[in-house]
């Protein structure tokens, strides 16, 4: 089609439009913390988008969109949030354990399973529902279980279970 018989108003609106934020299948089992750390998250976005929107004309459009888009993802996702209760095994792995576990050249790495809104790998909050997370669900000390990556498995051996702090 010749860009002749486009209407660039309506095209101008649509690339100013953000793309939704794809909301995960997986059940959304979080900690307390977690969800905490989502009802702020929620309470943040709204006042910023009570401030964007009482700038009136001035407003910035985009980022007014940006923060319409975060709220309802947020928003879903504190409503389909399922809090389980703390781990306190030190026996076996549950959502909130902190697990020591090594792998196959005895390196040690410490980590807590956690809510997929609370994963953050550099500080060693992995989600759940990853395939490390999957691995280690259940699993006791002196387990070994298969890590399936996408670089290849890798075969750990469970250390350490610590209940949540």
């Amino acid at each position: 089609m010749s860009r002749a018989f486009v209407n660039e108003d309506s095209a101008a609106a649509q690339a100013s439009q953000p793309v939704e934020r794809q909301v995960s299948e997986q059940p959304n089992h979080l900690t307390a913390r977690g969800l905490a750390q989502l009802q702020a998250k929620v309470a943040q976005l709204q006042s910023e988008h009570s401030e964007e929107s009482a700038k009136g004309e001035q407003a910035d459009k985009q980022r007014q969109a940006d923060l319409e888009r975060d709220l309802r993802y947020f928003n879903q996702r504190l409503q389909s949030a399922q809090v389980v209760a703390p781990a306190t095994s030190t026996e076996k792995v549950q959502i909130g354990s902190w697990v020591t576990f090594a792998n196959e050249q005895d390196e040690e790495q410490r980590i807590q399973l956690v809510g997929e809104d609370q994963a953050d790998a550099t500080v060693g909050l992995i989600n759940w529902g990853s395939p490390l997370g999957r691995a280690l669900l259940g699993a006791q000390v002196g387990d070994e279980v298969l890590w399936k990556r996408p670089v290849g498995d890798q075969l750990i051996e469970i250390l350490r279970i610590e209940p949540e702090a």
